[in-house]
C-alpha cells in the first residue's frame, strides 16, 4: 500500500469454525493484499492460521485468552479495522449470553483505539441490527460515531443507520463475499457435478439461534412434513451442509442430524465441511439449496445452484430482497404451512433452470457493488496506513 507495510489489526468472529466467518476472512485478506503486516484475532490460532495456509503475513492473537496482546497490538498499529459479519447487534436469547455483550466489547475496543492508540479504524461490510431496545441503539451510535469509515452490506443496516442518523457517514454496499468468483470459491480442484441420474439432491443448512426460539420446534416439524411430501413425489436425497459442525452448544451438525430422525423415510446424507472449499463443493453438487445460513446462499448464487431461504433474522431477509427471492423464502419465526411450503419447493425444482439465472444474474449485480466498495476501502486504507 505504502512504502513501509503497514500494520492492520483485523478483528472478526474467527476460529469459531463457523465457515461463514472464515469465508469472510479469506475474502477480506485476498481483497485487501499482502502488502501488509495483520494481527488477526481468533477463538484458535492454530485452526484459523491452517484456513490461511501461509499466504499472508499474519500473526493470530487469542483475543479470549490474551486481552493484553490485543491492547499492545492496538497500540502498535496503523489502522484497526473490523471486517464483515453482523457485530453492532444485541444478541438473541437463544444465543444465551447478555444482549449488549458484543456492543460492550466492541465499545471498548473502538474507545481505547481512539483515544489511547490513536488509529484510524474502519468497519467495513458490517451488518447493523437488529437493535430493538433504546441502549442497544445508544452504544451502536456511541461506536459508529467513533469510526472514520464505515461501509454496510444491505439496505436494512443502511436503513437502520439512517433512523440512528448516522447515515452520513455509513455507504451501503453489498456482502463481501459476493466478490469472490465460483473457480475462487472452489479452489484448485474445482468441482465436478456428480452423474446422479434422476435423484435430486436438496443441499440443507439449520441454524438454532433464530430470533424466536419459542418456534424452533413448530418450525422443525413444518420442514419435516414439507420435506417428506416432496420426497412422496421425487427421488430426493438430501445433504446435511453444516456451516458450523463444532464450537457451540447446538450447532448446525448437531441440528442437522437431530432432524434426520424427523425424517426417516427420506434419503439424508450428513456430512462435516472442515473449509469454505469443502462447503461450496457441497453447494455446487446439489440441484437446491435450503438454507438459513447467510453465507451458504451467497455461496448458492455465484454457483448457480437455485436457493430457498429459511429466514431466520434480519440479515437473511436482507439478503432475500437483494437476491430478488422473496417469493422462495419463509419466516421461521412464525406460523408455517406446511404444505404451503413443500409447494413452493416443488415449484423451485420444477422452474430450476430459471431460477438459476435470474439468482446469478442479481450475485453478478452484487458482485459489481461488493467490488466497488472494495475500491473505496483500498482507497482509505492507503490514505490511513502512513
Amino acid at each position: 500500500m505504502t512504502d513501509a507495510i503497514p500494520t492492520i489489526v483485523f478483528l472478526g468472529t474467527h476460529g469459531q469454525y463457523n465457515i461463514g466467518d472464515e469465508l469472510l476472512l479469506e475474502t477480506f485478506l485476498s481483497q485487501l493484499g499482502d502488502q501488509a503486516n495483520y494481527v488477526i484475532n481468533t477463538y484458535d490460532p492454530e485452526f484459523t492460521e491452517r484456513q490461511l495456509g501461509g499466504r499472508y503475513r499474519a500473526e493470530f492473537i487469542d483475543t479470549a485468552t490474551d486481552r493484553r496482546a490485543l491492547i499492545s497490538h492496538l497500540r502498535r498499529a496503523d489502522v484497526l479495522v473490523f471486517g464483515g459479519g453482523s457485530i453492532i447487534k444485541e444478541l438473541y436469547a437463544s444465543i444465551g449470553r447478555h444482549r449488549y455483550a458484543t456492543l460492550l466489547m466492541i465499545l471498548a475496543i473502538v474507545t481505547f483505539t481512539r483515544l489511547v492508540a490513536r488509529a484510524p479504524i474502519g468497519m467495513f461490510n458490517i451488518g447493523v441490527g437488529p437493535l430493538p431496545s433504546r441502549g442497544g441503539r445508544m452504544l451502536a451510535k456511541a461506536i459508529l460515531r467513533q469510526v472514520s469509515l464505515v461501509t454496510v452490506r444491505d439496505s436494512a443496516s443502511f436503513a437502520l443507520c439512517q433512523r440512528l442518523g448516522l447515515d452520513a457517514r455509513v455507504s451501503e454496499s453489498a456482502d463481501a463475499v459476493f466478490s469472490m468468483s465460483a473457480d475462487q470459491l472452489l479452489g484448485e480442484s474445482g468441482a465436478a457435478t456428480p452423474a446422479r441420474g434422476d435423484v435430486i439432491r436438496v443441499g440443507l443448512n439449520l441454524n438454532h439461534d433464530i430470533e424466536n426460539p419459542d418456534n424452533w420446534e413448530h418450525f422443525q416439524e413444518s420442514l419435516a412434513t414439507a420435506m417428506s411430501a416432496l420426497a412422496d413425489n421425487r427421488r430426493i436425497e438430501i445433504h446435511g451442509i453444516p456451516m458450523q459442525s463444532r464450537g457451540k452448544r447446538n450447532d448446525d451438525a448437531t441440528m442437522l442430524e437431530e432432524f434426520s430422525q424427523r425424517i426417516p423415510n427420506v434419503s439424508f446424507v450428513a456430512h462435516r465441511p472442515e473449509t469454505t472449499q469443502d462447503a461450496a463443493r457441497l453447494i455446487h453438487s446439489c440441484d437446491l439449496i435450503v438454507s438459513e445460513r447467510l453465507h451458504a446462499i451467497v455461496m448458492a448464487s455465484i454457483l448457480g445452484v437455485p436457493a430457498f431461504v429459511l429466514s431466520y433474522d434480519v440479515k437473511v431477509r436482507g439478503l432475500a430482497k437483494a437476491l430478488g427471492l422473496e417469493e422462495a423464502m419463509i419466516d421461521i419465526n412464525g406460523p408455517i404451512n406446511a404444505p404451503a411450503l413443500a409447494s413452493s419447493l416443488e415449484q423451485l425444482l420444477v422452474d430450476r433452470a430459471n431460477a438459476t439465472k435470474r439468482l446469478t444474474a442479481r450475485a453478478r449485480v452484487l458482485a459489481a457493488q461488493s467490488s466497488d466498495d472494495f475500491d473505496r476501502v483500498r482507497q482509505w486504507l492507503r490514505e490511513k496506513a502512513r
